[in-house]
């Protein structure tokens, strides 16, 4: 069982003056909600996190999705033999999240933890809990700053990456 979280830093609070309706997509995706998020793996009790404090959390979800897509391009889908790559990289860090699909499975590792063996997801529930973790981290941002849910850019992200 896949879970994703995250946890917003108190070190790097967004500006007070910040018009979150009319945030642009910089913005949003590197400028504002620093934090730290982590991806486990439930069952085997393992995880990569970040504990840096400044990672952009909603660009996060937001790549995670577009990565998640990415690693789907191959017609044969999961019955293909090739492995499929993609990577995720922190903004502001050399490190990266590696994602590599073959036969409807990912692995995934991180350059901060190269020691540790790759968490491994079918395709369908990483696409369907990384689409969850968007509209969740979504909902708890527009909680937090109202307006955020009248960002226009929030809802075209929103209707690109469906719930599955």
């Amino acid at each position: 069982m896949i879970d994703l979280g995250y946890s917003l830093s108190r070190r790097f609070p967004d500006p007070p003056q910040t018009a979150y309706a009319r945030a642009d997509v910089r913005a949003l995706r590197y400028d504002l909600f620093r934090g730290d998020v982590y991806l486990a793996d439930v069952d085997a009790d393992r995880e990569l996190a970040t504990a840096l404090g400044w990672v952009p959390v909603l660009d996060f979800a937001w790549a995670l999705c577009d990565v998640v897509e990415h690693l789907d391009r191959d017609p044969l889908g999961s019955r293909a033999s090739r492995p499929q790559r993609a990577e995720l990289d922190l903004t502001e860090s050399a490190d990266r999240l590696r994602f590599v699909r073959r036969f409807g499975w990912v692995e995934i590792t991180a350059d901060w933890a190269p020691d540790e063996p790759p968490l491994a997801f079918g395709h369908s529930a990483l696409r369907r809990e990384a689409r969850d973790f968007l509209h969740d981290l979504v909902a708890d941002l527009v909680d937090l700053h109202e307006d955020l849910g009248d960002n226009p850019l929030v809802w075209d992200l929103q209707a690109r990456f469906p719930r599955v």
